[in-house]
């Protein structure tokens, strides 16, 4: 039986922070649309990221509260705390503390350092603030996989008025692939160009890496499942056999007229 072709070479022809695009060749005619759709499909669901997923601002008892000498309204604040870019060295959540007073522009830079957690975009304007103005913020930043949404999440300990985020973990922003074909010695055979786009949080060469990883993990199983042995089934104690009651209603056996029926 002849042997399916395996991609036997990968390069990358473009590689930066935020932007890849690899080669992948050669496969069979049909396999490269396949894997290329799997993957694509893996890289925009499935690997996970770091995004905020609730704040508590001082003063605000929820989104449609404003504060006293802050231009934006709390639902701007929460759109502009959407746009930062974290990443999470830990696997718990983190919570991130921010106090600035006006006249001011305050901006991520302005969240007190953590060792823990990376802003990879300091320069976010997340509110601005008259010469009365005071913004008092915490923001929890966690790790997860695709979207959230705020109404669907139920966290353990929420602080009294603090406001839940809806939340996009996912880093890859963007990935395509297109299929080229290749005219071989030993017959018609395609190449797979893998593009993706990610918002800095993790390298296009980790986010291909971890959804491979993830696929692999998925069929594991199917790959094995021919020589695995079925669990056995644990059979439960002897015990007595069951007796069937069949218990009739005696006025079943009566005639009609013995059951003193109306007339209507």
């Amino acid at each position: 039986m002849q042997q399916l072709a395996l991609p036997a070479r990968h390069e990358w022809l473009v590689r930066e922070r935020g932007h890849g695009k690899m080669v992948m060749e050669p496969f069979e005619p049909g396999l490269a649309l396949t894997v290329g759709n799997t993957y694509r499909r893996v890289l925009l669901s499935s690997i996970p990221g770091a995004a905020p997923t609730w704040v508590k601002i001082e003063g605000v008892l929820h989104e449609f509260s404003h504060l006293q000498g802050v231009n934006e309204d709390t639902l701007d604040i929460i759109m502009n705390l959407r746009k930062l870019v974290f990443v999470l060295h830990v696997n718990r959540p983190k919570l991130l503390r921010l106090r600035a007073q006006g006249p001011r522009t305050v901006t991520a830079r302005d969240f007190d350092p953590d060792a823990d957690v990376e802003i990879l975009t300091p320069d976010v304007v997340l509110a601005t603030l008259d010469k009365d103005g005071t913004l008092e913020m915490e923001v929890c930043v966690e790790r997860g996989r695709g979207y959230q949404a705020a109404e669907k999440r139920e966290p353990e300990a929420l602080p009294i008025h603090a406001m839940l985020i809806d939340t996009d973990f996912s880093p890859v922003e963007r990935a395509n692939f297109s299929v080229e074909v290749l005219e071989t010695s030993t017959g018609p055979q395609e190449r797979l160009l893998l593009e993706l786009w990610t918002d800095g949080s993790v390298t296009p060469e980790a986010a291909v890496a971890e959804a491979a990883r993830i696929l692999e993990d998925q069929f594991n199983l199917f790959t094995d499942f021919m020589h695995t042995p079925p669990p056995p089934v644990e059979a439960g104690e002897p015990g007595p056999e069951p007796v069937l009651r069949m218990e009739l209603n005696e006025h079943l056996f009566r005639s009609v007229d013995e059951l003193e029926l109306s007339v209507r």
